[in-house]
């Protein structure tokens, strides 16, 4: 395949930057990390999303992971308690503001913007992929939002796309970190078309010559049944409770034996990331936009990684790997509601601006 990288890059940086046909093609090129982005591929990203929305021979851009295990496993959430470790939360800061604003881009973008949700897409991997205009999913798609098992919250303005699922799907995943499958996500809305991950490169290549809707139609096959619609009895009603510790009581009552599955995988996660979730995700129903949510996530995000849980939630699953992590608060009742409050409180910096993408 004949290629043209954009200016300044070249093939071997974290995002491998392609021109083919009519086609703008975006490469996660982190392997060895699963693709997790860094501040320095999220500007990578947008500064080609920026010229190409003006660029009259781009007609598609594609977006999609290099090796073997998936899209993108999130931000570099490593390297980022590093930094707030080291007293440099604003680093954070700055990484937030620009991942928040190129996921606006993205949901924004004026032409076709396609995401090979192939294999592993958590956190930031849902950012840059489920707000896009075409979402291609697989059979070895594993999608999810992990943040209240590192002691941080549903981001990236997942929660626009979770609070619209049908039967509260989005509740039990943003509590419990649950992945869903390619079939799943394209019934709970975060996906539209299912396509073999054999078929990916062929794809690929027609979509240098095709229109996106043409491409995808030759190749797209109707997904497989969801196997986490068979759950949408309990889910709905255990997750339309007013408080977490309603719903882990309800869950651990209900007669299914997945429920109360479901009751301990929250009660293993942050007490207050599960609290604080639950309150952005209602707080999403009533948005207008993914504009507000990320400005919403922006100031969560900025008070929670200043509290104790994400430094040590980090700690726990992906440094030490203990998968031990000594939460504190410890327990749901141990925190009230005046404190999950306070992470949506204005922050003294100015509000996240997203009208520069």
């Amino acid at each position: 395949m004949s290629t043209q990288p954009l200016a300044g890059s070249t093939l071997e940086d974290e995002v491998i930057v392609r021109r083919a046909g009519r086609l703008g093609h975006l490469i996660l090129n982190r392997p060895e990390a699963l693709n997790a982005l860094t501040h320095g591929m999220v500007d990578t990203v947008q500064a080609a999303l920026q010229q190409w929305r003006h660029d009259d021979s781009v007609h598609t851009v594609l977006v999609s992971g290099s090796g073997e295990r998936g899209l993108c496993a999130g931000g570099d959430v490593v390297t980022l308690r590093r930094a707030v470790m080291g007293g440099e939360p604003e680093i954070v800061d700055s990484f937030s503001a620009a991942e928040y604003t190129l996921n606006a881009a993205i949901a924004d973008y004026p032409k076709p913007y396609l995401a090979f949700m192939d294999g592993i897409v958590l956190g930031g991997g849902v950012g840059v992929s489920a707000h896009g205009s075409h979402r291609i999913v697989t059979e070895r798609t594993r999608l999810g939002m992990p943040e209240t098992g590192i002691g941080f919250t549903p981001d990236v303005g997942s929660n626009w796309l979770l609070s619209r699922t049908p039967y509260r799907f989005g509740t039990h995943m943003a509590l419990t970190g649950a992945h869903v499958s390619g079939a799943d996500a394209i019934a709970l809305g975060l996906a539209d078309f299912y396509v073999p991950s054999n078929a990916l490169p062929e794809l690929t290549r027609t979509l240098e010559e095709a229109d996106a809707d043409e491409a995808i139609e030759a190749i797209a096959i109707a997904p497989p049944d969801a196997p986490i619609l068979e759950h949408h009895r309990w889910i709905d009603a255990c997750y339309g409770e007013d408080t977490a510790e309603a719903i882990v009581e309800v869950l651990q009552t209900y007669d299914d034996p997945t429920a109360a599955l479901a009751a301990t995988e929250i009660l293993s996660k942050s007490p207050t990331s599960v609290k604080v979730a639950l309150a952005a995700l209602r707080r999403s129903e009533d948005c207008r936009s993914v504009h507000e949510v990320l400005r919403q996530d922006y100031r969560v995000g900025y008070h929670m990684l200043r509290g104790c849980d994400m430094r040590e939630g980090i700690r726990a699953q992906l440094v030490d790997k203990d998968r031990n992590p000594q939460w504190s608060p410890a327990t749901l009742e141990d925190v009230p509601m005046e404190a999950v409050m306070a992470y949506f409180e204005p922050i003294d910096a100015e509000d996240l601006d997203l009208s520069s993408h």
